[in-house]
């Protein structure tokens, strides 16, 4: 109750309406959740974008073609190919709850809506943390097995106690990378879906106030 009144305050305040109806509340919160849900749905496409002219842009650099000379395209295609098909998954779902939110018509219908736009977004940066955390993973492990000065180095060291203190630091290396990558991209979407997750809750509340009044 406390949340409906403040937002007929609000709103008469800014709007200078002697009175505001639930009907009105209604429309003005539904509004906005279709446009915060909108939001989601094209900054993961340009979040997408963005990945993408980065891969395109290191492409031809000396790691990448390295890379690609070592014959792994049997483990990394697949793998590109399920984090592609999953993330066009999200970007179906995420448009489905944007055309579901516009063309709903009641208050308990707009409600279910925002809590599974809250849900699929959580999945949504689950599934992008932890196939960051995979293909890095994997990176590191077809890094580290072919790279040919590596394989020089661990020959070096073979047999002595110094090839513990090498996979120590290159495990290290990798760990701390991963972690810091991690926490850079989990730091973009608290920021960004964050917020907009926020706001959508704040309309579940204010909604939740009309549907009880």
């Amino acid at each position: 109750m406390k949340e409906l009144e403040r937002l007929k305050k609000d709103w008469n305040k800014h709007k200078n309406f002697p009175e505001l109806s639930k009907e009105e509340i209604y429309k003005f919160l539904h509004k906005k959740s279709s446009s915060i849900v909108k939001w989601i749905f094209i900054i993961s496409l340009l979040e997408f974008g963005f990945w993408l002219l980065i891969a395109l842009a290191t492409k031809n650099n000396e790691a990448q073609q390295r890379f690609d000379t070592y014959n792994v395209d049997h483990i990394m295609i697949p793998l590109m190919v399920i984090g592609y098909v999953i993330l066009i998954y999200f970007f179906v779902i995420f448009y489905k709850n944007y055309k579901e939110i516009s063309n709903t018509d009641s208050t308990k219908s707009l409600m279910q809506k925002i809590l599974n736009t809250r849900k699929t977004v959580k999945h949504y940066v689950i599934f992008n943390l932890v196939f960051l955390f995979v293909s890095s993973i994997v990176g590191a492990a077809i890094e580290f097995s072919n790279n040919p000065d590596l394989k020089l180095t661990i020959l070096k060291f073979e047999n002595t106690n110094d090839l513990y203190i090498f996979y120590a630091i290159v495990i290290g290396i990798t760990l701390i990378s991963i972690v810091v990558l991690s926490a850079i991209l989990l730091g973009f979407y608290y920021l960004v879906y964050g917020i907009l997750l926020k706001r959508l809750k704040k309309n579940y509340k204010e909604l939740e106030a009309i549907e009880v009044e």
